[in-house]
């Protein structure tokens, strides 16, 4: 169940580390005991990697698609400000 790895450990098992990654999860390697790295699976490697879909997706799939909806931008300027 180690999940935290002094690097040196890990470079000496580093085998089981991955192996550990694999089947446990994200592995946390350690450098003068601050966290510096960790080691994960490649399923979760992409699934943390992938791209989610792009804001043009998400708009077409919402429920406000087709709606009448005013979005123009108003013509005032706004207030006078001095600088």
């Amino acid at each position: 169940m180690k999940r935290v790895w002094a690097l040196q450990d890990a470079k000496n098992r580093f085998s089981e580390v991955v192996d550990r990654a694999i089947a446990e999860g994200p592995q946390t390697i350690t450098r003068r005991g601050k966290e510096t790295a960790v080691v994960v699976s490649i399923g979760e490697f992409k699934r943390l990697t992938t791209p989610k879909g792009s804001l043009v997706g998400f708009l077409r799939k919402s429920p406000l698609v087709g709606a009448d909806l005013d979005v123009g931008r108003s013509a005032d300027y706004g207030r006078d400000v001095e600088l």
